[in-house]
């Protein structure tokens, strides 16, 4: 399905880290807010993980460049999503390198090629984040009104099929910002938000008995502005990155640059797979314990 990545091969795959990835996305979701709101089960993560909240996104500061950067392990240079217009028929100039429907190699596809058998699901708030993704390469891919419902089912389905590797996307902490300004009393109530439904992903990869064999991730795709963002300011740029998990460090600040692209190769790092040679990431090594 994915012979392309045959021919664009890099290093040797190292041992799995990990039996189960889990990334939950909070869109918008800035350092400030992770700091500053009442956030226990960030914070606990951060404590007993690894984190920075000095990682970098990718200019322009806008949603899709930044996702699909996380996925794709490369820039918009590279991977050619340079704005929320970008359709997989319809950009600025094509990607590098093309693989299946049309779009730079993912993470989910790396995963779907040398795992044929994984089970990958996608759970989004955000109705066109599935544009980013190769089609067909998802076992389950469903768009849920609201992060409520979105969390609820990615919750369902990781106790009832445990996945191989789970992403959710919440978009409402980037609403809050768009409505009443980052670094708002309404703006850090969207993060507390978002912290409780993290906990309520915790709790059920507890109770689907994979929480010992599990690596979490929580991340963002940009920061915030005033009522905006897709600047070059740092408030926009920088997003948090909290690693936690089976083979994570505890309780380490990362002091190395972490870039948002760096997302995919460490998902292959733990998954043990080898990454296309045409991505510019790196994994986050500092991250794990050896």
């Amino acid at each position: 399905m994915f012979g392309l990545l045959s021919l664009l091969l890099l290093w040797p795959a190292p041992a799995p880290i990990a039996q189960h990835v889990v990334i939950i996305g909070c869109d918008g979701m800035s350092p400030d807010g992770v700091r500053k709101a009442k956030a226990p089960n960030l914070k606990q993560l951060m404590k007993t993980g690894a984190y920075t909240l000095h990682a970098r996104g990718v200019m322009p500061t806008s949603s899709s460049p930044n996702w699909a950067s996380m996925i794709m392990g490369a820039g918009p240079e590279q991977h050619g999503v340079t704005s929320n217009e970008w359709q997989p028929n319809k950009y600025d100039f094509p990607p590098a390198v093309s693989g299946p429907g049309g779009i730079y190699p993912t993470i989910y596809g790396v995963l779907r090629a040398q795992r044929p058998a994984a089970r990958i699901a996608v759970f989004h708030d955000w109705w066109d984040y599935a544009r980013l993704i190769e089609p067909g390469v998802a076992t389950v891919i469903e768009h849920a009104k609201g992060a409520p419902e979105t969390t609820r089912r990615a919750v369902d389905y990781i106790k009832k099929d445990k996945p191989d590797f789970t992403f959710i996307h919440l978009d409402h902490v980037d609403h809050a910002g768009h409505e009443y300004g980052h670094s708002t009393p309404q703006y850090y109530e969207a993060v507390e938000e978002a912290d409780r439904l993290i906990g309520e992903v915790l709790l059920g990869l507890k109770q689907a008995g994979i929480a010992g064999q599990t690596i979490v991730l929580i991340t963002a795709d940009h920061g915030g502005r005033g009522r905006s963002h897709g600047g070059n300011t740092m408030p926009e740029l920088e997003i948090p990155w909290i690693l936690n998990g089976s083979g994570v460090a505890a309780g380490k600040e990362l002091t190395t640059p972490v870039n948002t692209f760096d997302t995919a190769a460490t998902v292959a790092h733990i998954f043990g797979l080898t990454p296309p040679a045409v991505w510019i990431a790196r994994p986050v090594l500092k991250a794990f314990d050896k």
